[in-house]
């Protein structure tokens, strides 16, 4: 006898994460020796060597729950933004910071939550758990965040906005003008979050809007960050944020009691303290940005200008038979049709072995595409 669960209509109507294929996997099926992996934005050069140190010290008591307060972790992240520990927040990876926020801000079926589209998929179920009403607000022709027209989506029901500064998938950037305008532009009750992923990559960039500067200066915004990126840390999940005091209180409400554990609380400090370890990671990507853009330009594919470690580029073409047989060639990239673009690919950037195999593969996949 069949039994009905009562799980709730809005969870089923949810989509599973869909994350970009192992290497290993790929090997496994297409029976492949080499696999070059740029579809998941990860660090060619892993974790800084301080980290990896820091783990295997920690590993040796791992037998101990870690501090639920993160207090070692906050200190060192309250001296590297300038911020107080009392205004920071972590969480296992930043995805469990961008779930929570949802939890303490959408609970009416009125509520109502905006986000650029297409932009980072694990917004959806923010407002999707609660259940409440999500509003899709598509880019601009250049593939931006359209803040203009995000702001006249808002009514007297948004309670939260979402921007991807840089944005994921198209890395695009919006500018502090533009964004002082947004914030005036939108009820001041309005919870805006900055999400800073790629923030490192970007940080330096002539009027870049820092999250850091309107949480001290009171604004009713949250920044967030993370280790998975410029920090090598994807695998260990630590993420960071920080806003007004009564988003910090809230947040420690709803969350799990000792939700980063021990491994990822002392990697984090270790990669802190490693400035050379960014240093390099954010140079190589630069010269890797350049080298992906001008590749797929020269094929006549349009890339937009990125300011993450990653290149979106419009092939003009779908993309998904391009991502298939650069697959069965032992490249993994991320086709658009996932992404919110079907003409659309989204590449990392690599060590420079790993991108000029791209970019050969890539060539005799596209020019047999036009012979074809």
């Amino acid at each position: 006898m069949n039994v009905m669960i009562p799980i709730r209509p809005n969870v089923l109507r949810m989509q599973p994460y869909s994350p970009g294929k192992p290497i290993d996997e790929v090997k496994r099926e297409l029976g492949l020796d080499r696999v070059v992996k740029l579809a998941s934005n990860e660090n060619p050069f892993g974790p800084s060597p301080k980290a990896i140190a820091a783990v295997k010290t920690a590993a040796e008591k791992m037998h101990i729950y870690p501090d639920g307060a993160a207090y070692d972790l906050k200190s060192a992240l309250s001296r590297h933004l300038g911020i107080p520990a009392t205004n920071l927040m972590v969480g296992n990876g930043s995805d469990e910071l961008i779930h929570m926020i949802g939890l303490i801000l959408m609970g009416e079926e009125s509520d109502e939550m905006i986000m650029g589209d297409p932009s980072f998929s694990r917004y959806d179920p923010a407002a999707q758990l609660s259940p409440s009403r999500l509003i899709k607000v598509p880019l601009d022709a250049e593939y931006r965040h359209d803040l203009t027209a995000m702001a006249k989506a808002t009514t007297e029901n948004t309670k939260l906005i979402w921007i991807a500064n840089p944005n994921n998938p198209t890395g695009t950037i919006v500018r502090k003008p533009e964004f002082d305008q947004f914030l005036k532009d939108i009820p001041e009750n309005v919870v805006v979050v900055l999400d800073e992923a790629y923030f490192e990559f970007a940080d330096g960039v002539a009027d870049f809007p820092n999250s850091r500067d309107y949480v001290l200066d009171g604004k009713n915004v949250i920044g967030l960050r993370t280790f998975s990126k410029a920090y090598g840390l994807a695998g260990i999940r630590l993420g960071y944020g920080f806003g007004p005091d009564e988003i910090i209180d809230a947040i420690n409400r709803v969350r799990e009691p000792f939700n980063v554990n021990c491994l990822a609380q002392l990697a984090g400090i270790a990669a802190l303290e490693d400035e050379e370890h960014v240093r390099k990671t954010v140079e190589n990507n630069r010269r890797g940005i350049q080298f992906l853009a001008g590749a797929f330009e020269k094929l006549g594919a349009k890339p937009c200008e990125s300011f993450a470690n990653f290149i979106y580029a419009d092939l003009g073409r779908p993309a998904r038979p391009v991502f298939q047989a650069l697959l069965e060639r032992g490249v993994i990239t991320r086709p658009g049709d996932v992404l919110g673009n079907p003409n659309c690919l989204r590449v990392s950037v690599g060590t420079e072995e790993e991108m000029q195999i791209f970019v050969e593969q890539l060539e005799i996949v596209m020019n047999a595409a036009v012979t074809n």
